[in-house]
Parts: structure tokens; C-alpha cells; sequence
């Protein structure tokens, strides 16, 4: 195959095509995560151990007024636990493929369906790790959420915009030599305005809020991951080619 083949691949390929070849990498790195449950398991034991140890510093402080439940912590902890969840699982996405694999991948695919491939598998395992973190918050911590349905729609959203950002910044990152200090740089002006709309959606439901008020919010936060969506599959080819 010529280079100006490979070139016409990386801006063109067929709708059909794509699907195929991102269900066929979705497949693998499902199948790869099963065999080992490398970062499902280790991300789960973060997000665990770190719920256990804030509970254990609450109930230590004598100062602390536990008799309204502390909604404000309680919300904001949960999204920087997460946060940092979101990192460690997504960072690797690209960090860990090995050159050899990588121009593998370039021989069989296109870049597009790479891209697309890593950030739903992103999605899932942030959805399933992000669901089961809700579960032992919410066996920890004695906290009435008002509006608990919307709240649990609220932190699926939110693993859908920590799986689009981290994805495309660890894209772009293992394109720099693997560098950490680079994807942490790059990702903080996007993921502020995410945290920040989040908690706002969150506090809402646990206030049992009219959930209409929220709506422009959550307009805003999927505006967001449409926009960096669409930035990954624009510009990835071209890291890619690189």
C-alpha cells in the first residue's frame, strides 16, 4: 500500500466501514480487559479505598456537623474522587499500546475508528466504575439525595465527558513522548468547565431542585462532548499519521 493510499484512507473511509472496524476494535479491548481486568480492578480498589479513608476522617473529627449529612462535601468529594478515577483509567488508553501494536493498527484500521473505538470503551468503563463508586458512597456515607434518579443521570454524564476529554488528551499526549506533565496541562482548561457544571447538575439533585432548572447545564455539558468529539475525529488522523 502507497503512502498516497494510506493518506486518501486517513481522510476518507466509508460510514459502513467505520462501524466495522470500531465494533471489531471495541471487541478487542473489551476482550484484552476481561482477560487481565488490569485497570478495572485497580481503579475500583482506588475509588474504594479513597471513599473508605475520607469516611474514617470524617467520623475521626470531632468538629465535624454530621447531622445534616453534609451535602456540599459530599457532592464535590464525589466528583474529585472520580476525577482522579477518570485519570487513572483513561490516561493508559493510548500510553500502554507499544509501537508494534500501534503500526498495527495503522495497517488494519483507520484512525477515526481507533479514536472512536478507545472512547466508548472509555465510556463503558467509566459508566460501570462510576455507577459502582455511586453504590459504596452511598454505603458509606449517610446521605439523603433528593432526586436520586437525576443524580444517577447526572454521574453517567459525567463519565461520558471525563471519557471524551482524557481520551483525546491521551491521544495527543502519547504523541509527546508519554508525557504526563503535557496531558495533565492540556486537560485542565476543559475539564474545569466540566467539573464545575457538574457539580452544579449534582447539588441540584441532591437539593430535589424542578429538574428543568438543570437542563441548560446539561445542554451546555453536551455541547461540550459533541465539540470534543468532533475535535478527536478532525484532528486525531493527523497525530496519527505522525
Amino acid at each position: 500500500m502507497t503512502a498516497k493510499r494510506l493518506t486518501n484512507d486517513i481522510h476518507y473511509i466509508c460510514p459502513m466501514q467505520l462501524v466495522n472496524q470500531t465494533w471489531e476494535l471495541l471487541k478487542k479491548e473489551i476482550m484484552l480487559e476481561w482477560r487481565s481486568k488490569y485497570a478495572f480492578n485497580g481503579v475500583l480498589l482506588y475509588v474504594v479505598s479513597t471513599v473508605f479513608i475520607c469516611y474514617i476522617s470524617f467520623n475521626l473529627n470531632p468538629g465535624f456537623d454530621h447531622s445534616n449529612g453534609y451535602p456540599v462535601v459530599w457532592n464535590v468529594l464525589f466528583w474529585i474522587i472520580m476525577l482522579f478515577a477518570s485519570v487513572n483509567a483513561i490516561a493508559k488508553s493510548f500510553m500502554q499500546e507499544s509501537k508494534a501494536r500501534l503500526l498495527y493498527y495503522y495497517s488494519i484500521a483507520s484512525p477515526q475508528a481507533i479514536i472512536l473505538s478507545k472512547t466508548i470503551y472509555n465510556i463503558m468503563l467509566m459508566s460501570l466504575l462510576s455507577v459502582l463508586a455511586l453504590l459504596v458512597y452511598q454505603v458509606f456515607f449517610t446521605n439523603t439525595v433528593g432526586d436520586l434518579l437525576f443524580y444517577f443521570l447526572a454521574v453517567l454524564l459525567g463519565s461520558i465527558s471525563f471519557s471524551t476529554v482524557f481520551t483525546m488528551i491521551s491521544a495527543i499526549a502519547s504523541k509527546a513522548g508519554n508525557n504526563g506533565t503535557l496531558m495533565a496541562i492540556l486537560s485542565f482548561p476543559v475539564i474545569i468547565p466540566v467539573i464545575l457544571l457538574l457539580i452544579r447538575i449534582s447539588k441540584n439533585a441532591m437539593d430535589g431542585l424542578e429538574r428543568s432548572l438543570s437542563y441548560s447545564n446539561m445542554g451546555v455539558l453536551l455541547a461540550i462532548n459533541a465539540i470534543v468529539i468532533a475535535t478527536s475525529m478532525l484532528l486525531f488522523p493527523y497525530l496519527w499519521r505522525d
